[in-house]
């Protein structure tokens, strides 16, 4: 893979990706409460940006009407980028898109992300739901890429511009390509585009994806170079069996995708053997195997390797954890262990 290796763990920004979790027993009002409430110490310890993902029919992500709660989330922060992690663009118009992220980029400047994906974030029955009238199953994301693109600088149209997204045109909103496969990779290359790939839940296909991102990368006015940045799943304790006991919360969540049986976040458990079969615990340790899970001198060693391994430029946390005090105190300590900058 024709990247740089050199780079190290304390050097480069670390980041957060939040979806905004519903645990068991709570609702939706307390789940935006701890994102909030995240997001201002993530703000305080030093991460460089804060992104919520478009999820829509899962009884355990409250993140659905993403762009509101970017809102909310940039409203309580004052120095971290906060954006989305991502849009999930054929779910919606181009110019709706460029209108609401053109109304928080006037309402925050120099803070908003644009992050899109292709997927619909949900299952077809709602995706059908969520397009009813539009007919887009995705397969016209460069396309929409385009139309939208075209709303925040109009030059790209290339030609007279009837529609004007207002506010959105002329404003300089940063547009990343997420993906868990190729394609993205591929088209954030020939455009160049920064490009997120989603390792925390895709992680087998991590490395090839972003060899078609390096190896294709064309030279743009956004990057002279290739911008790549990868997703983790951590969870962080003061010891490692209390790490791993937090990470059982995420395994359980993974197993409900497996089952095709959403839940809501669920607390975390001493034995996760017991609830699963030898088939699904073969799928969990393919999808949940690379989680980054230990002491803060493990979670920096193991993000460091990681970071090896891919020559990532940026690297985004997930961490899936049931307690909310637990799970501040997780991106502490990763804060601490990689050298974040307090108060920054």
């Amino acid at each position: 893979m024709s990247t740089n290796r050199s780079r190290q763990i304390e050097d480069i920004p670390l980041s957060v990706l939040d979806l905004a979790p519903i645990t068991e027993g709570a609702t939706a009002t307390e789940a935006f409460k701890n994102t909030r409430d995240l997001a201002k110490h993530a703000d305080k310890w030093g991460f460089h940006r804060y992104w919520v993902a478009e999820h829509h029919n899962m009884p355990g992500i409250a993140s659905a009407a993403t762009s509101v709660l970017i809102g909310h989330v940039a409203e309580a922060t004052t120095a971290i980028r906060v954006g989305s992690g991502g849009i999930m663009l054929p779910n919606h118009a181009p110019l709706m898109i460029a209108e609401q992220f053109g109304t928080l980029e006037s309402l925050y400047p120099g803070r908003i992300d644009l992050g899109l994906g292709r997927a619909p974030g949900t299952d077809q029955r709602t995706a059908y739901a969520l397009r009813r009238g539009h007919g887009s199953g995705g397969d016209d994301f460069p396309e929409m890429l385009e139309e939208l693109r075209a709303y925040f600088n109009p030059d790209l149209a290339g030609g007279v511009v009837p529609v004007h997204a207002v506010p959105g045109e002329g404003l300089d909103i940063p547009v990343w390509l997420l993906g868990s496969s190729g394609f993205s990779a591929r088209l954030a290359a020939q455009l160049g585009l920064p490009f997120a790939f989603a390792s925390h839940f895709s992680p087998e296909n991590t490395l090839p994806a972003l060899e078609l991102y390096y190896s294709n990368f064309k030279p743009s006015e956004v990057l002279d170079a290739p911008y790549a940045m990868v997703a983790a799943n951590v969870a962080a304790a003061d010891t490692e069996e209390e790490a791993r006991f937090l990470a059982t919360s995420m395994e359980q969540q993974f197993l409900g995708l497996i089952r095709n049986k959403p839940s809501k976040l669920q607390p975390p458990v001493k034995n996760m053997d017991e609830l699963a079969t030898d088939y699904e615990r073969s799928i969990l340790k393919k999808q949940f195997g690379s989680a980054i899970v230990g002491t803060g001198d493990q979670v920096k060693e193991e993000l460091q390797s990681f970071l090896d391994e891919t020559g990532a430029n940026e690297v985004m946390i997930h961490s899936q954890i049931f307690d909310h005090t637990a799970r501040l105190r997780s991106f502490e300590i990763v804060a601490e262990a990689t050298g974040r900058n307090k108060d920054n």
